[in-house]
């Protein structure tokens, strides 16, 4: 059991919590939570080693078990040490440290995500999360855009880091492997309607951040502009509900493109 602040894995741990730079070294990041740590599970994921305490319930006693029957490396903890380093209020009594993995993108891919200049983990998470749902195959991540495996983003996403693709990319990077794209960029106005786009051939999608909008390097990139109508008195959605919007605006369209689909 580990009971010191000194350990090892501990350290590691509140690293990894931290700092991208630490996350980027050690190839690795945390997932916290019964949920989180079964999605990873189940996806086959490569774990680093987890670590629960006694207050774990007999959902994630049984995951310890699965865990540890399948060669993971499992440790106990005292609570107080794990809630000492857990991003929640209260902690759910396990967490994962799992390795950084690059999932494969198809050669010809058709739906793309660039999330440009979302600082804010909870939408960064919500257009992950949605991403995963609408069957985007890749998210590509600009330098201005916050880290993908920070664990406010990691908890958001609801297991969408281990279904979907995500790359930081630079500008450069991301134009190379957006060529042949369609790419839209999301506009609060002046733009045509989401509704009247035509998003049923190949695209990647832009969203701008809330506060600032989309970068200099994403409008170079872009070459549509995309809105959405809003008969209300709002002036705008937040990056997370209106990435949603559009993402599922892509499904429905190619959805009601197949044949025999009225």
């Amino acid at each position: 059991m580990i009971t010191s602040t000194q350990n090892p894995k501990l350290k590691l741990v509140s690293g990894l919590l931290g700092r991208p730079k630490e996350r980027r070294e050690a190839g690795a990041f945390v997932a916290e939570g019964v949920r989180l740590v079964e999605e990873a599970f189940t996806s086959n994921w490569q774990f680093r080693f987890a670590l629960y305490s006694a207050s774990l319930a007999k959902r994630g006693q049984a995951l310890v078990k699965q865990l540890g029957a399948a060669g993971v490396e499992v440790e106990e903890i005292e609570p107080r040490l794990l809630q000492s380093v857990s991003e929640t209020e209260t902690s759910q009594g396990i967490l994962a440290v799992l390795s950084l993995t690059n999932l494969p993108i198809p050669n010809l891919p058709t739906f793309l995500l660039i999330p440009d200049q979302i600082h804010d983990p909870g939408n960064l998470g919500t257009l992950l999360r949605t991403a995963a749902a609408a069957g985007v195959q890749a998210v590509f991540l600009p330098p201005e855009t916050t880290d993908a495996f920070a664990p406010k983003v990691v908890r958001a996403g609801m297991g969408a880091h281990f279904r979907l693709p995500i790359l930081p990319l630079t500008w450069d990077e991301i134009r190379t492997r957006t060529r042949g794209l369609t790419v839209y960029l999301a506009e609060m106005e002046g733009a045509v309607s989401c509704w009247q786009a035509n998003f049923r051939a190949p695209l990647a999608l832009i969203v701008g951040g809330e506060a600032e909008g989309a970068s200099e390097s994403a409008r170079k990139l872009a070459n549509r502009q995309v809105m959405i109508p809003m008969p209300g008195k709002m002036e705008s959605l937040n990056a997370g509900v209106a990435g949603s919007v559009l993402m599922f605006e892509v499904v429905r369209q190619r959805e009601n493109a197949q044949p025999g689909v009225m």
